[in-house]
C-alpha cells in the first residue's frame, strides 16, 4: 500500500436492480386489519394453506399485497375492511377464549350474538375466570392493547379461601417469581371476609397465564372465583353474564388516539356468525353470592347490547359488585332478539 497519495475510487455505476421496498403491506397485516384474525393467527391459517392469494395457495407470510390482490380466506373473499370498533363483552364462566378448542370445549365463539361481525379478543380469561373481556375487529387495536408498553391497569375482583392479613400480600406488591418467571408488582387491596373467605381487589399491568391464581397460590391462599371489572378505562360495570355492549367511536378517538369519524354512528353488524352449540352450564355453590349488578336503562347515548347464548343460562352466581361506570357517555346498548344458541 502506497502512502503519502491520495487514494480515488470511481463512483459505481448504478444498477438496474430494484432497491425500494415491495408496494403494499404484508399479507398478515392485511387479514388482520380486515378483522379476519391477529397477525400471529393469520400466519397459522397461512401456514394451514387456509389463504389463496390471486387464486394460488400461500404458505408464507412473507407477501406484500395491495388493494389489486384477490385474498381468499377459507374459500371465502376477503371482506373489505371496516372502520375500528370495539365491545366490552361480559364473559361467563365455563368458555374457551379461543377460536377453535383441540379439546371440543364450547369458545366464546360459539357463544357471541349473531349481530357481530367477525371479532378477536383482546388477552384472555381463562375457563373458569368470568367477567370483562376486550373485543374488536380490528388487529392494530388488539396487538397495541397487549402489547406490555401500553401498561393499562386491569382490576379483578377475586375471592379467596381463608383469613388472609393485609400484610399477608406484601409479596405480591414488591413482585414475586415463580418458578423462574417474574411477575410485576401488583395492586392488591384487602376488602372483606365473608365466611370462610375473603374478599380482594388486585391490580396489574399484563397478562400473564393465570398470573393471579398462581400468585396467591405462592402465598397460600387458593382462589375460587376471579372476575374481571376492567381494562383500562374500560368498566364492566352493569353488564351481565354473555351480554355485549359497544363502545362508542368517540371514546376510542379519546383513549386509543385513532384517527377515525368519531362523529360517525355505529353501523349495525351485517355479517351474522353460525350460531354455536350450547355452553357447559356453569359450575359452583350458590350459598356464597355477592350482588349481581342490575340492568342498566337505555339511553340517548348507548346503541347497543347484545346478548349471546351464555346469558340465558344459569349463571354461576352473581358477581361482586364492579366500580360504578362513569357518566361520559362510554359506551353504546341495544337488546338482541335473537341471541347465539
Amino acid at each position: 500500500m502506497l502512502y503519502g497519495r491520495r487514494m480515488t475510487q470511481k463512483p459505481t455505476p448504478p444498477t438496474n436492480q430494484a432497491s425500494e421496498t415491495p408496494e403494499g403491506d404484508r399479507i398478515a397485516k392485511v387479514l388482520s386489519r380486515a378483522g379476519v384474525a391477529s397477525r400471529r393467527e393469520a400466519e397459522r391459517m397461512i401456514a394451514a394453506g387456509r389463504i389463496m392469494v390471486n387464486g394460488k395457495v400461500i404458505d408464507s407470510p412473507a407477501l406484500n399485497v395491495t388493494k389489486q390482490d384477490r385474498i381468499v380466506v377459507d374459500n371465502q373473499p376477503l371482506p373489505e375492511a371496516e372502520d375500528a370498533r370495539m365491545w366490552l363483552y361480559y364473559k361467563p364462566i365455563g368458555l374457551v377464549t379461543t377460536n377453535r378448542d383441540e379439546k371440543g370445549r364450547t369458545t366464546i365463539f360459539d357463544e357471541l350474538p349473531e349481530e357481530l361481525p367477525r371479532v378477536m379478543t383482546v388477552g384472555r380469561l381463562d375457563l373458569n375466570s368470568e367477567g370483562l373481556l376486550l373485543l374488536t375487529n380490528d388487529g392494530g387495536i388488539k396487538r397495541k392493547l397487549e402489547l406490555p408498553e401500553t401498561g393499562w391497569l386491569r382490576r379483578y375482583r377475586v375471592r379467596i379461601n381463608g383469613r388472609p392479613r393485609d400484610a399477608d400480600f406484601e409479596p405480591l406488591r414488591k413482585g414475586l417469581v415463580i418458578e423462574g418467571e417474574k411477575f410485576q408488582p401488583m395492586i392488591v387491596t384487602l376488602d372483606r371476609q365473608q365466611g370462610a373467605n375473603a374478599w380482594i381487589t388486585v391490580g396489574l399491568r399484563e397478562g400473564k397465564n393465570r398470573e393471579i391464581r398462581r400468585a396467591m397460590e405462592d402465598i397460600g391462599f387458593a382462589v375460587n372465583r376471579l372476575l374481571r371489572i376492567s381494562y383500562g378505562p374500560f368498566q364492566l360495570g352493569e353488564l351481565k353474564p354473555g351480554e355485549v355492549e359497544e363502545v362508542r367511536r368517540r371514546v376510542l378517538h379519546d383513549q386509543l388516539g385513532l384517527e377515525r369519524d368519531d362523529t360517525a354512528k355505529p353501523k349495525r353488524p351485517t355479517r351474522a356468525r353460525k350460531p354455536g352449540k350450547p355452553h357447559a352450564r356453569n359450575l359452583g355453590s350458590d350459598s356464597d353470592r355477592s350482588r349481581q349488578p342490575t340492568q342498566a336503562k337505555g339511553n340517548a347515548r348507548t346503541s347497543g347490547t347484545f346478548k349471546s347464548g351464555a346469558s340465558s343460562e344459569k349463571s354461576r352466581g352473581k358477581p361482586a359488585r364492579g366500580p360504578a361506570r362513569s357518566q361520559n357517555g362510554q359506551t353504546n346498548r341495544k337488546n338482541s332478539k335473537n341471541p347465539r344458541r
